[in-house]
């Protein structure tokens, strides 16, 4: 059975999915909540992402390799989280993933992982306020 990783085609639609979450979480209103939680240049972490991604899809641990384990929620506890910033992630992460092309099926499967993920990083009650921007999450 083929990973993830193999099924959306490898490092090199890893690469576009990274490219292309950043893009829309750059480009697009809806996002601005998550956008604000990140630095001006976002290059630095579309790399951390895709290198991210890479290990989570079931390819090449290139984030185990550079920083160690991933240990997202702790990575994470600094930056204020609802369900509005999961939210607005996912939707941004699903129209990458519709973007590079990937099959409805996979997508489907891709997005239930994703939801989990992401709302394990949830940190804040609702109605709290939104934290500092994003630093450095290596």
């Amino acid at each position: 059975m083929q990973s993830h990783y193999e099924q959306i085609g490898g490092e090199a639609t890893v690469r576009a999915l990274s490219k292309a979450f950043y893009q829309h979480m750059n480009d697009e209103a809806d996002f601005a909540g998550i956008r604000r939680m990140h630095g001006d240049d976002l290059a630095h972490i579309e790399q951390v992402l895709f290198e991210f991604l890479s290990g989570w899809l079931g390819g090449p641990q290139l984030y185990v390799e550079k920083y160690g384990h991933p240990r997202l929620r702790q990575r994470h506890l600094p930056f204020s989280i609802g369900v509005a910033e999961r939210d607005q992630w996912l939707q941004c992460m699903d129209k990458a993933l519709v973007e590079v092309g990937i099959a409805e099926l996979l997508r489907a499967d891709l997005q239930q992982a994703f939801f989990k993920t992401a709302d394990f990083m949830r940190n804040r009650q609702e109605g709290a306020p939104v934290s500092k921007p994003f630093a450095d999450l290596t």
